[in-house]
């Protein structure tokens, strides 16, 4: 379209001019405003209008470019006044914004992100399949969001859906995983912001909860009725262990040494094997279920696809559901034993020798510990529990019992 043809059609917008605009019989007709140099209106045989800006970039001789600025009457004439005269100072400025446009076109988006992260966890971080976890449960739902789409208040909000629906601990945590995706997003070519930096993580209380003395009996006969012996056999050796549920749930023969009397955790959360001393009420545990397990790798087998028990909640809601206990999570058998350990008079570094514990002001008294003393405690603890547990069983052992059968997990997972 010449300069000729351009000067017929110059007109001064308004609102009503650009809505009242005649359109042309067939293909376009394009208007030009009086204001703003280069700011046009295409309007179709449909009687659609959108505003655009034409420029060009180097001066008379430069490349000319087009830019959009949105569709009337959604963007009215002066929003589009306004987006004109900025385009025309980027411009002045060396930007050029058809490429930037057609570069956000192809800018990465979360899913992009994630997968660099991933392939980096896996090599890094031997806590990588909690990342996916956190991702699958709370971010997967951004994946197709534009790197540059998600904003700090996108960010906060779904924090504080997250903490208001899961918890705290899951927010935070779900927090901590996006801001550190976006802090290596530079991989990948991001140059934006990091969009989770200054949102404010919930502040989290360190949790104490342990079985009480007075919850114990109600406790150990909720287990006794527990129908699915191998889940009842699980919770046992959690408490009478201390380890954590990951570790339990996927424990191998391989790694037990009932001779001896020990189990060797190859890898804990800390990344390091750990060595846990077996009292004897464990080893009695141990032999029978050798005995009834009929050759499998794992000490808790299942028909699930990994082979062992995964995750037992039905099996515990029951046993907390007829002890009439609330707020008692399966770690907190972990958190009992150490507690009964500290009432028992043990010190702090016996305990977190006992609970595979690796924090660095420890780790020198801890390289000095045998296991000697670590059974001593934990075989003290564990007969404490057990006698507090006497108060309405005759054998406060009697809750210790096995089950042949693997655990069917489609049924009780």
């Amino acid at each position: 379209m010449g300069e000729l043809n351009r000067a017929k059609k110059r007109i001064s917008f308004t609102q009503n001019r650009v809505a009242t605009l005649k359109p042309p019989a067939t293909g376009r007709a394009y208007h030009y405003d009086t204001q703003v140099q280069g700011l046009c209106l295409c309007v179709t045989a449909a009687g659609a209008r959108t505003f655009y800006l034409y420029k060009k970039i180097g001066g008379r001789a430069g490349r000319p470019v087009r830019v959009l600025l949105g569709k009337f009457p959604a963007v009215s004439v002066d929003d589009a006044r306004t987006a004109a005269l900025q385009a025309i100072s980027d411009i002045s400025k060396g930007k050029d914004p058809q490429q930037e446009r057609l570069a956000k076109r192809h800018e990465q988006t979360l899913a992009g992100l994630w997968a660099s992260w991933l392939e980096w966890a896996k090599e890094h971080k031997r806590s990588w399949k909690g990342d996916q976890w956190l991702y699958d449960a709370y971010l997967k739902g951004w994946a197709h969001r534009q790197l540059s789409a998600i904003r700090q208040s996108d960010v906060a909000a779904l924090h504080a859906k997250v903490g208001k629906k899961h918890g705290r601990y899951s927010a935070n945590r779900a927090l901590a995983l996006l801001r550190a995706m976006f802090n290596k997003a530079h991989h990948i070519g991001w140059k934006g912001d990091n969009p989770a930096k200054g949102v404010q993580r919930f502040k989290e209380e360190q949790r104490d909860r342990f079985l009480t003395a007075d919850e114990l009996p109600a406790f150990f006969d909720a287990l006794n009725a527990e129908p699915n012996a191998t889940l009842r056999d699980f919770f046992i050796l959690a408490l009478l262990t201390g380890a954590r549920r990951a570790n339990v749930q996927s424990m191998r023969w391989a790694d037990v040494d009932l001779d001896r009397g020990l189990w060797r955790i190859p890898e804990t959360k800390a990344g390091m094997p750990v060595v846990v001393p077996l009292v004897g009420s464990a080893l009695k545990l141990l032999h029978e279920r050798k005995r009834l397990t009929n050759g499998s790798a794992y000490v808790f087998p299942s028909h699930g696809r990994t082979g062992h028990i995964m995750d037992p909640k039905a099996a515990w809601k029951r046993i907390l559901t007829k002890a009439g206990l609330e707020d008692v999570r399966i770690h907190d058998l972990r958190r009992t034993l150490g507690s009964w350990q500290a009432l028992g008079g043990s010190s702090l570094q016996v305990i977190g020798k006992s609970l595979g514990h690796t924090q660095v002001s420890t780790t020198a008294i801890y390289a000095r510990l045998t296991v000697d003393p670590v059974r001593e405690s934990v075989g003290k603890a564990t007969a404490a529990i057990w006698a507090a547990g006497k108060k309405k069983a005759q054998n406060g052992q009697q809750a210790i019992a096995v089950v042949a059968e693997p655990v069917d997990e489609t049924s009780d997972q």
